[in-house]
């Protein structure tokens, strides 16, 4: 639970020092808030890097009149308190190390030199692996001669264990690996389909031939039989025509 209030100088303007520790990737808040009564009602403030200057801020991050926000430099500068109720207090989103450094709440009183000002020292560390222990926040106070400020802020922030500290795990996408093994199963299956290919290309050869071979053996043996039943042929013409001439004799 969070305590902290800051109230305005009478007589000059008060400048409050605060420190405020982080983490990297955390939201950090950095504390501010104003007081409303129903004569002032509320009033504008403005964010800013670098300590407060004479008039407005520097490096302006958030400006609002008191209602709603209306200049904000980035998305990670946001206003998360109720601002009619005069908690401006800004709050850094997924903090980084380049975060660290002065941050001015400047917030608009009227009257001369009434502003309340105050400077706030923004530390962001790396996360740890190990449990961290939780972060308090110490505040101490300057004001000008004879001005009447005071500023008191405490926050404890629950600790990180290590199983909760982000992790990167490097391993091979799914995808490339269905990938390698579908393209092993098509390499196979098109050397299996060839070799059945070829094993039936052989087997074709393979019978063409020994038709050929066939076709071979029985034309030689036609070949062969022709002649000899010619000569039988001729033999018996032979022997006939003989016979014909001994009738013709006799």
């Amino acid at each position: 639970m969070t305590h902290w209030r800051i109230s305005p100088a009478n007589l000059g303007p008060a400048v409050s020092e605060l420190l405020v520790t982080g983490e990297v990737g955390q939201n950090i808040t950095v504390p501010c808030s104003y007081t409303v009564n129903e004569k002032s009602g509320t009033t504008s403030m403005c964010w800013g890097r670098g300590p407060c200057p004479a008039s407005k801020c520097s490096e302006t991050l958030v400006w609002t009149d008191g209602w709603k926000v209306t200049y904000q430099s980035h998305s990670k500068y946001v206003l998360r308190g109720k601002l009619h109720a005069g908690d401006v207090s800004l709050t850094i989103i997924n903090a980084k190390e380049a975060d660290s450094g002065t941050y001015c709440c400047r917030v608009e009183i009227p009257g001369l030199f009434n502003d309340q000002l105050t400077n706030l020292q923004v530390v962001i560390k790396k996360a740890r692996i190990s449990t961290a222990s939780p972060h308090t926040y110490t505040s101490t106070q300057t004001s000008a001669p004879g001005s009447a400020s005071e500023a008191s802020f405490a926050e404890t922030w629950p600790s990180v264990s290590a199983s909760e500290t982000p992790q990167t795990n490097e391993s091979i996408p799914v995808h490339s690996q269905q990938h390698s093994e579908g393209a092993v199963y098509i390499s196979a299956g098109v050397c299996v389909v060839f070799l059945v290919v070829l094993v039936l290309g052989l087997l074709l050869i393979r019978r063409y031939l020994h038709n050929m071979k066939k076709m071979s053996n029985f034309a030689s043996s036609v070949a062969f039989w022709k002649p000899k039943r010619a000569d039988n042929q001729s033999a018996l013409e032979v022997e006939i025509h003989a016979e014909e001439n001994i009738y013709t004799i006799h």
